[in-house]
């Protein structure tokens, strides 16, 4: 969405502060022996608890107000009282939250008890993918500048990037035009207009960057059984530059 719209604005700013909370609070939470669907449980009622609504729940069907995504799981995963976590896993949780008719969303990806040394640096990696990518954001340039920045950093450091799936803009929907590749070419994507609101995600794999969907047509694994990591803000791109809705 653009917008100069300072109601518009201040809108997408408290949708972005009650998904950046929310996410705040599940990081507390998680340890092992919690299933999913308790954390998904947790998480609708801190939303709610909050004056807005989940956005995923029920979203072209969604059964959960969350998404919540374990090891080899890059997005989507269907929280389960069948998933339990455990010492040494890593958990993507990613929210969406729909405040007064507009959107925030965000993800992240955390440790279950200690970790592995090469999980921690995926985690690190994909994080500071999302810092590459804003870096290189600019109004007036094309949006592949921050696909390439993404695909550049996440590559040099030996992890390698989902293809099918991207961020989006955001606004008083939850996937708005454009789309936001986190992987491509400089001279790929539209010129960055001022205002805009975009949700900005690399998801980031340990071994090769080839998915498939499991059989309940949400559910997005690895192929080679490797782990994943997602971290996704909500953005407003501004003249002054950008201003990160949801961190």
């Amino acid at each position: 969405m653009i917008s100069n719209s300072e109601t518009e604005i201040s809108l997408m700013r408290k949708a972005g502060e009650i998904t950046r909370n929310t996410l705040l609070y599940i990081e507390s939470l998680i340890k092992p022996n919690v299933s999913t669907m308790y954390l998904d449980k947790c998480i609708k009622m801190f939303i709610i608890e909050n004056g807005a609504n989940p956005s995923f729940l029920n979203y072209n069907g969604f059964p959960a107000s969350s998404c919540i995504s374990v090891n080899e799981t890059v997005v989507h995963g269907i929280p389960s009282e069948k998933i339990i976590l455990k010492e040494g896993d890593i958990v993507s949780v990613d929210v969406g939250v729909n405040y007064k008719g507009h959107q925030g969303d965000a993800a992240r990806t955390f440790a279950v008890g200690k970790i592995s040394a090469e999980k921690q640096r995926l985690i690190d990696v994909t994080k500071q993918c999302f810092f590459e990518g804003i870096n290189a954001l600019k109004i007036g340039e094309r949006l592949g500048l921050l696909s390439v920045a993404i695909q550049n950093y996440a590559e040099k450091k030996g992890f390698s990037v989902v293809r099918e799936l991207v961020g989006h803009g955001i606004g008083t929907r939850m996937h708005e035009a454009p789309n936001v590749p986190n992987f491509g070419k400089a001279s790929d994507g539209p010129i960055i207009p001022e205002n805009i609101f975009l949700a900005i995600e690399p998801m980031i794999n340990m071994g090769k960057k080839e998915v498939y969907m499991e059989s309940d047509g949400w559910t997005i694994k690895t192929v080679d059984g490797m782990p994943s990591a997602h971290y996704e803000n909500t953005v407003f791109v501004t003249k002054n530059g950008v201003e990160i809705l949801t961190l």
